[in-house]
C-alpha cells in the first residue's frame, strides 16, 4: 500500500520552474534537452517568454498539431461558402476536416452555398500509379453539373498529390478558362511545414496568387468607413456578434475571411480603408500584402471579454472621424450594463479558479482577460502551432510566473495538470476526455464545445455561462481518480 503524496499547489515561478525539471527528467537526456526549449515561465517585464516554437515535433512524442491540409482547407479556403472545394486524395483526409468546425453560415446548402458538404477525389491506387489529373478533371465535370450555382472551384491538395507531383495548376487553368469561373489550385500537401501554420500561408497565397486583382467589381461603391473582418472563422457564430458591434460604430463590413463568406468578399477586400485581424496566426499574411500592394493597414483586435472589447473598440475607431469615435462609445455605453450584469452572475461562482489553456491560433492570449473578466487566474498557456511573435505579443497578456509550454506533449500536459489541479482546462477534443477522466472541467476551445459564439457582448454572456456550467457542474464530485484516493498504485502521484 502507497499513500499518495500531495504537495500544494503555488502560482509562482518557484513551483513552475520545479515542474517543469520534474516532467523533463522522464524523458531520455538528448529529448528533454530538446523538449526544455519548448517549455519556459515568464518573468516580468520580458518581451519574450524564450521558449522556442514552430519547430519540427519529436518523432515518437506524441503531439496534437494539424498538418499543413488542416490549416488551408479546415481552417482558411473550407468556411467560403458559395465555393466548392475539392479535397484532391483519399478520402480520409477529406472526411476529417469535414463540418469539424462548426463555421455557421446562411445559405442553403447544396444550392448556393457548400460548407457541409464533402468533396473528394476519392485517391485509390491505380491513381497513385498513373497520377490524378484526368480524375480531377472529370470531378471538376461533375460538380458543374450538379452544383452550377457555384462560384468556383477550389483544388486542395493531399499528401498523395505532391509525393507523386500531379500538375494541379495547369489542370486549375485549364478548367478555369473552360467553365468561366476561378479553379484556384492550393498546393497544401499535409507533409509540408512544421504544422497546420504553413497550411495558413500557402492558403493566403492561394488567394493573392488567383483571387485578388482578378475580378474588381466596378458595381462596388466605397464608403470611408469600409472594413473587413479577417481571420474570424463564424465559429458558433462568432463573427456576426463581432460584425454587430463594428455596424453599430458606424463602420461597414464589406467582407468577412472566411466565415459566412464569398468569393467575391475575398476579391472586394483590396477596397477596405481599414482590415481587421481577429486570427492573426493563420491571416497575418495577406493583411501584410494587402498593406504594401494596396496600402490597407491592418489592426488584430480583440472581443473576447468586455475589458478588451472595449480596448478594441476604442482603437479601431482611431483609425477614423470624430464621428466613429462618438458612436464607438456610444456602443460600449450600451453594452457596459449588459457585460456588469453578467460579471456580477458568474464572477461569485467564478472568482479565484484557475484556468490552463493550450489551443492554436490567438486563443491561449486573446482569452486571458475574458477569464479574468469573470475573477478566474490563468496559471498556464501554450499553442499548439505558435510563432515566434505568437509568443512575444501573449506577454501582454501574461502575468509573471505563468507557465508557457509549445506544441505540449501528451505526457506533458498530463503531469501539469495532474500537479497543479487547475480548476478548468481549455483545449482540444483530443485533451478533452481524458482530462475529464482525470476529474478536472473542461471546455473545448476549438468550437466552442458545441456551444457560442463566445466573441462580443453577446458571446461573453455565453462564455460566462458555460465556463460556469463546466466548473461547478455536480459531476467532478462524483468522479474518483486514483490519486484521490488513500490507498493507490505503487506509483506516486
Amino acid at each position: 500500500m502507497t499513500v499518495v503524496k500531495t504537495i500544494e499547489y503555488k502560482n509562482d515561478k518557484e513551483f513552475h520552474e520545479a515542474l517543469i525539471k520534474e516532467v523533463l527528467s522522464a524523458y531520455p537526456e538528448k529529448t528533454g534537452k530538446k523538449r526544455a526549449k519548448h517549455l519556459s515561465v515568464t518573468n516580468d517585464g520580458a518581451s519574450d517568454c524564450g521558449v522556442k516554437s514552430n519547430i519540427k515535433s519529436i518523432p515518437g512524442v506524441m503531439s496534437v498539431r494539424g498538418c499543413a491540409y488542416a490549416g488551408a482547407k479546415g481552417v482558411v479556403w473550407g468556411p467560403v461558402k458559395d465555393m466548392v472545394h475539392i479535397s484532391h486524395g483519399p478520402v480520409g483526409c477529406g472526411h476529417y476536416s469535414w463540418s469539424q468546425r462548426r463555421n455557421y453560415y446562411v445559405g442553403t446548402t447544396g444550392v448556393d452555398s457548400f460548407g457541409t458538404m464533402q468533396f473528394t477525389s476519392d485517391f485509390q491506387e491505380k491513381d497513385i500509379v498513373f497520377g490524378g489529373d484526368k480524375k480531377l478533371r472529370k470531378v471538376i465535370d461533375e460538380i458543374e453539373e450538379l452544383f452550377p450555382l457555384n462560384r468556383g472551384i477550389s483544388v486542395m491538395s493531399e499528401c498523395p498529390v505532391g509525393l507523386i507531383g500531379d500538375d494541379i495548376e495547369s489542370v486549375s487553368r485549364e478548367k478555369g478558362e473552360e467553365i468561366g469561373k476561378p479553379v484556384v489550385p492550393v498546393r497544401c500537401e499535409g507533409f509540408r511545414g512544421v504544422s497546420q501554420s504553413l497550411g495558413h500561408h500557402i492558403a493566403n497565397d492561394a488567394v493573392r496568387d488567383w483571387v485578388m486583382g482578378k475580378n474588381e467589381h466596378p458595381e462596388f461603391e466605397s464608403t470611408p468607413y469600409d472594413v473587413v473582418v479577417i481571420g474570424d472563422y463564424n465559429i458558433g457564430g462568432d463573427c456576426w456578434s463581432s460584425r454587430k458591434i463594428l455596424e453599430e460604430m458606424g463602420l461597414r463590413v464589406i467582407a468577412q475571411w472566411t466565415g459566412d463568406s464569398t468569393l467575391a468578399e475575398l476579391e472586394i477586400a483590396p477596397k477596405a480603408k481599414l482590415n481587421l485581424i481577429h486570427c492573426y496566426r493563420s491571416m497575418n499574411y495577406i493583411s501584410r500584402h494587402m498593406e504594401e500592394k494596396y496600402g490597407t493597414p491592418w489592426f488584430e483586435f480583440n472581443f473576447f471579454g468586455p475589458s478588451r472589447i472595449e480596448a478594441s473598440i476604442r482603437a479601431i475607431a482611431e483609425f477614423f472621424d470624430d464621428t466613429i469615435k462618438e458612436k464607438a462609445e456610444q456602443t460600449i455605453a450600451k453594452y457596459r450594463p449588459l457585460a456588469d450584469a453578467v460579471i456580477a452572475r458568474y464572477k461569485p461562482r467564478l472568482e479565484g479558479k484557475k484556468v490552463m489553456l493550450f489551443v492554436g491560433g490567438l486563443r491561449p492570449r486573446h482569452m486571458i482577460n475574458a477569464y479574468e473578466d469573470l475573477g478566474m487566474e490563468i496559471v498556464g498557456a501554450g499553442y499548439e502551432f505558435a510563432h515566434k511573435d505568437d509568443y512575444q505579443r501573449t506577454m501582454d497578456y501574461v502575468k509573471d510566473g505563468t507557465l508557457i509550454y509549445d506544441d505540449v506533449t501528451g505526457y506533458e500536459l498530463e503531469k501539469f495538470v495532474q500537479k497543479i489541479r487547475p480548476d478548468l482546462v481549455g483545449s482540444g477534443i483530443k485533451e478533452k476526455y481524458s482530462t475529464q477522466k482525470a476529474g478536472i472541467p473542461f471546455r473545448q476551445m476549438h468550437s466552442w464545445d458545441y456551444s457560442g459564439p463566445y466573441h462580443g457582448y453577446d458571446g461573453f454572456a455565453v462564455f460566462a455561462r458555460d465556463m460556469d456550467m463546466a466548473v461547478n457542474s455536480p459531476t467532478w464530485g462524483l468522479t474518483k481518480v486514483p490519486w484521490a484516493t488513500a490507498e493507490a498504485t505503487p506509483t506516486e502521484a
